[in-house]
């Protein structure tokens, strides 16, 4: 390797004469050349612009993309410039476990249906996350982005040129005061020009930069309205999605006929084009008493509530675990209490007719 000496001991000679000159403008001992309060200004406004910027980018990445090793990941493939991996949100992996959830639980049943349609409805929604993902990371963090890599950059580097161009210009000054001959005051005297005319250039250079961050701050107005219009439809796009989930789970539990049973109010769910009439076909279906009335003209009067009892709805089917337990169908409308003076957070004591036995409060809704 070729090294030039004298020019190492000259940059070397420079740089510890530039050390000794900001140290005396530290210490006051030495003139420094200020700038004018509209360029101070102007830079206090590009400063702020920077700081500022740079944190919304940051907090915006992280309210989009709230995992850091995926943003940390997403980084390095944009720097090496190849395509980012196309992943899965997390509504999307709960989406894929509650159908596979409800696949094991049984299609049939009516826990593994609900839990297989939430599931597909929740993927649909995470699809519409990553859209909005996409969409927001276009419309504003990424123009932000490049404003900080572009212009901001080019600033700054005109700015320490112009702290360069001042250094200069202070230096020639002190020359010149320096200057004892006449022989060589001239020279001083001369650089002194050249380096006034050279910092006054670079001064406009950077002022002309710095004013233009007003058109700037204009640019990023816009960006944020577009965001704004891609979160307010990314949510009017997700309450459709669930308006819709709503309408599908509620479509799916069709209410049957209304019976009178043991003066209780009963919703039996039998299959299409099948009618309870005789308590024969009533014998059939578990957790009903065959010998009770099915008249619902009958034990009108009786039909109030017990002191101390409330009326509930069945959600779901339920088979009781032992003989303690009371099975349930769904739809059906039973009497429920608490167990005992302290309520118990899981069950409930339940009576239809003559059954009674514990209950799952998870299965019931209560009508009053």
């Amino acid at each position: 390797m070729d090294f030039n000496v004298k020019k190492m001991v000259k940059d070397a000679g420079a740089a510890i004469s530039r050390v000794v000159q900001m140290t005396e403008e530290k210490l006051g001992t030495s003139e420094k050349t200020e700038l004018d309060a509209h360029f101070e200004n102007l830079w206090e406004r590009a400063e702020n612009t920077k700081n500022w910027t740079e944190k919304l980018v940051r907090n915006t990445e992280a309210v989009l993309i709230p995992n850091p090793g995926n943003r940390i990941e997403d980084f390095i493939y944009e720097k090496i410039e190849k395509k980012r991996p196309s992943r899965l949100s997390n509504l999307e992996y709960l989406g894929l476990d509650m159908i596979e959830a409800g696949n094991v639980f049984g299609p049939g049943t009516a826990y593994g249906s609900s839990l297989i349609k939430v599931g597909q409805w929740e993927q649909k929604l995470g699809q519409t996350e990553r859209d909005f993902i996409g969409s927001a990371g276009m419309c504003f963090t990424q123009p932000l982005r490049k404003f900080l890599e572009t212009e901001i950059k080019t600033i700054l580097k005109e700015k320490s040129l112009l702290e360069t161009k001042r250094l200069d210009l202070d230096a020639c000054k002190n020359r010149v005061r320096k200057a004892r001959s006449m022989l060589g005051q001239p020279t001083a005297e001369r650089d002194l020009r050249i380096a006034q005319s050279e910092f006054d250039r670079q001064a406009e250079i950077t002022k002309l930069l710095l004013e233009g961050i007003g058109s700037s701050h204009a640019a990023h107005l816009r960006c944020l309205q577009e965001f704004v219009e891609t979160q307010a439809r990314f949510y009017s796009q997700c309450t459709t999605v669930m308006t819709d989930l709503q309408r599908e789970l509620a479509s799916s539990v069709k209410p049957g006929p209304i019976l009178r049973l043991n003066s209780e109010d009963l919703e039996p769910v039998v299959p299409n084009n099948t009618r309870v009439s005789s308590p024969a076909a009533m014998s059939s279906m578990p957790g009903v008493d065959p010998n009770s009335p099915i008249n619902p003209k009958q034990n009108e009067a009786n039909s109030e509530v017990p002191f101390g009892m409330k009326k509930a709805r069945v959600i779901y089917d339920y088979d009781a675990q032992d003989s303690s337990e009371l099975s349930l169908m769904a739809n059906e409308i039973i009497m429920v209490r608490e167990l005992g003076e302290k309520p118990n957070e899981d069950y409930l004591f339940g009576e239809r007719g003559h059954q009674k036995g514990k209950v799952p409060r998870a299965f019931l809704e209560i009508i009053c």
